[in-house]
């Protein structure tokens, strides 16, 4: 019980962390509260406490940021921020969501395409072996029917066929690879473009496709922060006459949609595990430009007309993004 429970102290009249004299229940200096705890009850209720205190934040910020992005940037912008989860925070978080949703939604399929690359396989022998029976039995009737004279067209017709098909299916058996038997899976770059570094690059890719896979995505999160840098050029030439709008509020656009991206694709890598693909297509082709109409006219107070051609110029920026970090977690991944 004393291991648990602490006696009753008296006040401290300093600050424990900045030795600042005390007048109430917290250091007016720093903020840290007068009276500290030294238990293990009330080390859980302060975990407990940071969860619930990071839920209260969430449950008002995820419903703005999916519905009202733009709402909830103008007032992060303009100073309510006690309220909200801030969007570097968001972003670092719905990250790291993202990567893990996806490991997890994708971390069986390798294993189901084996079983039915060999289902498939042993599907393909038993009809090999059906056929060979076949062809074996026409031949035996082939040589009855020589034997005796009688319907020898016929018989050979038959074995004729069970040959053909025979053929047809070894043939298409060497054709069709089977790269999860338990051999080495073959690369996804065909071609070459000339460029020795360049080869050289798509070489060790082919030659290494499941280690590029997972460095891709550790770099992929490592320097996912980069996409905020790198889009802010952007925004800025959208508004580059509008000088109300500062870096600042073009970073807290960015960090904000992000944030939103990443949350759409881990909801839409569930969907297309539990065989949603069609929906989760469909959403991947209409809720960006969507989302990012409100959170335009929102954020930067525009009008109808105003929004939707800054969507489309934001559309083909993001991609611009996407392809840049691309080359770049790339480039990195493979060094």
């Amino acid at each position: 019980m004393s291991a648990v429970m602490e006696p009753a102290a008296a006040h401290p009249s300093e600050c424990a962390n900045c030795a600042t004299s005390l007048n109430g229940s917290f250091c007016h200096h720093c903020g840290q509260r007068a009276h500290l705890h030294k238990s293990l009850l009330h080390l859980g209720e302060e975990v407990l406490h940071g969860i619930l205190h990071f839920d209260a934040k969430g449950l008002r910020t995820l419903p703005m940021l999916v519905a009202q992005p733009g709402e909830l940037t103008r007032r992060y912008v303009d100073g309510h921020r006690t309220r909200y989860v801030s969007p570097l925070a968001l972003f670092l978080f719905m990250v790291v969501a993202m990567f893990f949703v996806v490991s997890l939604a994708y971390s069986g399929k390798t294993d189901g395409a084996r079983d039915s690359a060999s289902a498939f396989k042993a599907q393909f022998d038993a009809d090999i072996a059906k056929d060979k029976a076949k062809i074996a039995k026409a031949q035996t009737a082939l040589a009855i029917a020589k034997a005796s004279g009688v319907n020898v067209k016929e018989a050979q017709e038959e074995v004729d066929d069970g040959l053909a098909m025979l053929s047809a299916l070894e043939s298409s058996s060497k054709d069709i690879a089977f790269p999860l038997d338990g051999k080495k899976s073959k690369g996804f770059i065909v071609g070459k473009t000339g460029f020795k570094s360049i080869d050289d690059v798509m070489a060790h890719v082919n030659d290494n496709p499941e280690l590029t896979k997972y460095k891709l995505k550790n770099t992929g999160a490592k320097y996912s922060f980069l996409l905020v840098p790198i889009s802010l050029p952007f925004l800025w030439l959208l508004f580059w006459r509008r000088r109300d709008i500062t870096m600042y509020d073009h970073a807290v656009f960015s960090l904000y949609s992000l944030s939103f991206m990443a949350l759409m694709i881990a909801l839409l890598s569930i969907l297309d595990r539990i065989t949603l693909g069609a929906l989760a297509l469909w959403m991947l082709v209409c809720v960006p430009p969507v989302h990012m109409f409100l959170q335009l006219r929102g954020t930067y107070t525009l009008g109808i007309w105003s929004a939707l051609w800054r969507t489309g110029a934001l559309m083909i920026i993001s991609g611009t993004m996407l392809l840049l970090y691309f080359v770049l977690i790339l480039t990195l991944s493979i060094k």
